[in-house]
């Protein structure tokens, strides 16, 4: 792991909400010292009413254990031991006495400060709760000094605290902060306390061991799927294969008859067998015979997506941001232009996707693992016309999340089938009907066109056209025709471009529901723009990594990254024949990073990534071994997208079912895999989505360094690269 100076940066979303983050003052429950902390809504968020007032809360018990109820959600990325050691840095806890609990369903208490509902996305846990937290933390710990300095009879500036202990030096007197519970609960916190300086962290920077592992080791982690309460029915569905389609009729005889089958349970669009266990549930539905009303949709192909898609993609759009006078600059100089395409793709998430559900005539109980518990607790009232006190949910930790789960159809299917069982029952997916009833991540289409002088780039126009997922999702968020997840890393390009205009062009796929994916908006913007570039230096007769640097003036952490990334790759050494080394840069979700890859083509077009190189500014990096798993692991997952992702339609129905033609890279054509931290000063970017985005460029570059051919597809094409057809 490589670490180098720190870097200067530019404003990032944690460094604004130094300047909003507050503290509440202390209150008494439980017996318990309590310090709250309040998480502003990002000014952009602001609804028009105040409404949202996002909370949570430190306890601290009189045996000095340290709880935080955690509002984000743990799904693999290793957010509960990152927010732990933030907090017990602060606090100066014992971190063996730091303990997280799920926050329950409340916008108005634990709202993310982005978005301002309950959720666990855009990389943000750690940029959003990296100061309130902090501040929350040193409040409580300045209560607790306060509280010793009266026991003592001392002044407070002679009392120092380390370890979960106040700590008065001048007669060596020590008490642990469960004795001083009492005496602080009755103190105010301040409101603007001191935060420790970085170089005198002691947790934070260090790797260390992942809270959740020893229990997901020995089987004790429980994941929605595992939930087992007492009479507990299993379910199994299937919906009309066509979007949108309906069921007409339905044979139920054959599964009726099968050993462990109880109910048949037939909705307006869907399917549902309830067994004893998911085998019967499975065995059941498979026995049914199902008549569907394909409706009007059953026509549609990937032929008509794209059509529409690249119609739209010729009209002007909305626009996102304007410097200079592209228009004009465009005209001057040498003239490049074009489009860049990705597919739809399914989230494919190791844990099926499950919801388990107890409804009565008054009350609802959730068992799920989601990305918005609110949004499940709404939905589950909604569907049983039950108020909001009457549903409870429960949040359990994710098996693999990627924006799947910020989604809450499932929770909506459970429980309309829940209804009509007499006691609990667990609705599981199988893989093949949720790839095929998935929310897509949408077809984009990037349009450039940009025009070079003397080694530099004069003028930039970027069109970017494709679904709004935030549209939907966040219906507020969408202002002015602009999705700001859809122009995500283009508006905000790093490059020094004194002519710059991008647009965005909404186009809703016809019948396709798309949601977000493991970095939705960056993960076309990046590839479309990072590929351009590699032409664009090629026009220039230019390195593609000093065509780049030679542009990055207004970003040196961006920089840095390249410098390092194009090092530790030993860029420019040569390689053998038919294999190349690509990079790509990118500045998303408030970090800066750089990316390798080194590729061999062989002449039948496969392709084999033999090594990938990250360099990263990540600012504060809290658990390095968390920001390198999870490089490592979107790296991967950027990199099965790349190779093999896609979904297509034909006659209104998705075509793939399962991983034996909706492929995930395998362990033996896994890359070297090496990631570079550069050490640096500013508050903490995020890391979860950043590697997906990054390995898609890098490897288009590579392959194009190797043979020459450029794709602007993904994903590959073999035939391209084989030669079987034109490019």
């Amino acid at each position: 792991m490589y670490v180098s100076a720190s870097q200067e940066a530019t404003p990032t979303l944690a460094a604004a909400l130094t300047r909003r983050g507050f503290l509440q003052a202390g209150l008494a429950a439980g017996g318990a010292l309590v310090v709250g902390f309040q998480l502003p809504l990002a000014q952009s968020a602001q609804p028009e009413k105040p409404g949202f007032a996002p909370n949570a809360f430190i306890r601290i018990d009189v045996h000095g254990k340290v709880t935080l109820i955690m509002p984000q959600v743990e799904m693999g990325q290793g957010i509960y031991t990152a927010i732990a050691m933030i907090l017990a840095e602060e606090l100066d806890a014992d971190f063996s006495q730091v303990a997280l609990e799920a926050a329950p369903p409340n916008d108005k208490l634990y709202g993310n400060p982005i978005f301002g509902i309950q959720v666990t996305g855009n990389s943000n846990s750690v940029r959003s709760f990296w100061l309130p937290l902090r501040k929350a933390a040193a409040g409580a710990r300045a209560v607790l000094v306060q509280a010793a300095a009266q026991q003592w009879k001392v002044e407070p500036d002679g009392i120092r605290t380390e370890n979960g202990q106040a700590i008065y030096d001048a007669d060596a007197r020590r008490i642990d902060y469960g004795a001083l519970v009492d005496r602080a609960r009755e103190l105010t916190p301040p409101k603007d306390p001191q935060l420790k300086d970085v170089k005198d962290f002691k947790l934070i920077g260090n790797p260390l061991k992942r809270m959740d592992t020893p229990d997901k080791v020995n089987g004790k982690t429980v994941y929605g799927i595992d939930v087992m309460p007492p009479g507990v029915k299993f379910a199994t569905l299937a919906a009309c294969p066509v979007f949108g389609g309906t069921v007409e009729r339905v044979d139920d005889a054959k599964a009726r008859a099968l050993p462990g089958v109880r109910q048949v349970i037939v909705l307006k669009d869907f399917v549902a067998v309830v067994g004893d266990h998911m085998w019967a549930a499975k065995q059941g539905l498979a026995a049914l015979n199902i008549t569907w009303n394909e409706g009007s949709n059953s026509a549609i192909s990937s032929d008509d997506v794209w059509k529409k898609l690249r119609a739209a993609s010729d009209k002007e759009g909305a626009v996102a941001n304007s410097v200079g006078d592209a228009a004009k600059a465009l005209t001057q100089g040498d003239k490049l232009e074009a489009a860049y395409e990705m597919p739809f793709l399914a989230h494919a998430t190791m844990e099926p996707m499950n919801c388990t559900v107890h409804v009565t005539p008054t009350s609802c109980e959730v068992w799920v693992g989601s990305q918005v518990l609110s949004r499940v607790q709404a939905t589950a009232a909604r569907v049983t016309g039950l108020p909001l006190d009457k549903v409870t949910t429960h949040n359990l930790l994710i098996g693999g999340g990627f924006g799947r789960r910020l989604e809450v159809d499932m929770v909506d299917s459970a429980v309309q089938i829940a209804q009509q069982v007499d006691g609990p029952v667990k609705v599981v997916w199988t893989r093949e009907e949720d790839i095929q009833h998935d929310l897509y991540r949408p077809v984009y289409r990037d349009a450039l066109s940009a025009t070079v002088a003397n080694g530099r780039i004069v003028a930039w126009k970027h069109r970017i056209t494709g679904s709004s997922v935030i549209a939907r999702w966040l219906p507020p968020a969408f202002q002015k025709g602009i999705d700001i997840d859809a122009i995500d890393s283009a508006a905000d390009i790093p490059y020094d471009i004194p002519n710059l205009r991008v647009e965005y062009v909404r186009a809703e796929p016809p019948a396709v529901p798309t949601g977000f994916w493991r970095g939705v908006g960056p993960n076309n913007n990046v590839f479309a723009i990072e590929s351009f570039m590699d032409e664009l230096a090629k026009k220039s007769n230019k390195d593609p990594v000093n065509f780049r640097r030679d542009m990055l003036d207004k970003s040196p952490r961006l920089k840095a990254a390249l410098e390092l990334a194009a090092v530790k790759a030993g860029w420019g050494n040569p390689l053998p024949a038919r294999t190349g080394r690509g990079i790509a840069l990118q500045v998303a979700f408030g970090s800066f990073i750089a990316t390798v890859a080194e590729a061999e083509v062989d002449a039948s077009g496969e392709v084999r990534v033999h090594r990938l190189v990250s360099a990263v500014d990540t600012g504060i990096v809290v658990n390095p071994d968390t920001v390198v798993a999870q490089l490592q692991g979107g790296l991967i997952f950027g990199l099965t997208a790349a190779l093999y992702g896609k979904i297509t339609i034909a006659k209104g129905r998705v075509q793939q079912s399962n991983f034996n033609d909706y492929r995930m890279l395998r362990i033996n054509e896994t890359p070297q895999i090496e990631v570079h931290l550069i050490k640096s000063g500013e508050a903490p970017g995020g890391i979860g989505e950043t590697g997906a985005t990054a390995a898609p460029p890098a490897l288009g570059n590579a392959i194009f360094a190797a043979t020459g051919i450029r794709l602007r597809r993904l994903p590959i094409d073999r035939d391209v690269l084989s030669g079987k057809k034109p490019s």
